[in-house]
């Protein structure tokens, strides 16, 4: 199978530094968002809206650039569901005088059905990424775990990944004088995806899925 023919999903991201490292190694990437692609990004490499009727598999979108597109299977799905109601450093938020914040508990729930959905999204290979969530959101034990000074990024931002058909993500050579990146960011860049971090995942991802998807078709 070529990297053309394989069917790539970012889901929930606005910044494409992941769809872009894989459209670089010549996949058929898109990302996914509410927001729509700004920065220079590729509007025609994006999908404005809501991600979850595209979870489903078999489905068809216009991108931001208004073309038409249809996709039989995604053959790897990588999903960033928002962490604001489901990541531990919030729980402090979950009670008032000692009970629990009702639309603060309502929104965790909403959170956590669309973390599930993408965890099991109709994919060959599924990952979902997040921080370290809170006991009280009762998500499954994360796969794996990585660092972005493991990617050469001068900071430390532990993120976990849910994996389905992967294998974890694998270091690659480590950066010297580290610091702590929430502390020295604001706002949703916080969120992004560093673009060596993204090389990674596209690097090792990209040709796991490869090898996988070229041996069952042998089959």
């Amino acid at each position: 199978m070529k990297k053309s023919e394989i069917n790539i999903l970012i889901a929930c991201e606005e910044s494409q530094a992941e769809c872009m490292a894989f459209r670089e190694r010549g996949f058929n990437a898109f990302s996914c968002d509410l927001q729509l692609c700004k920065y220079g990004g590729r509007i025609d490499w994006h999908i404005p809206g809501d991600v979850t009727p595209m979870l489903e598999g078999r489905t068809t979108f216009r991108t931001q650039d208004g073309k038409k597109h249809r996709v039989s299977k995604w053959h790897l799905i990588i999903a960033h569901p928002p962490c604001t109601y489901l990541c531990k450093v919030s729980s402090v938020h979950l009670k008032q005088h000692g009970k629990v914040n009702k639309e603060r508990w309502d929104k965790l729930i909403q959170a956590r059905e669309f973390f599930e959905k993408c965890l099991n999204a109709n994919a060959d290979f599924v990952a979902v990424e997040n921080p370290l969530p809170m006991a009280a959101a009762g998500l499954p034990k994360p796969d794996c775990f990585i660092q972005p000074y493991w990617y050469g990024v001068p900071y430390s931002k532990k993120t976990l990944y849910w994996l389905r058909n992967l294998p974890p993500l694998m270091a690659v050579h480590s950066a010297t004088k580290i610091k702590q990146f929430v502390s020295s960011s604001r706002g949703k860049y916080r969120s992004r995806t560093f673009p060596e971090v993204a090389a990674a995942i596209a690097d090792q991802w990209g040709e796991y899925i490869c090898v996988q998807l070229n041996d069952k078709k042998q089959d």
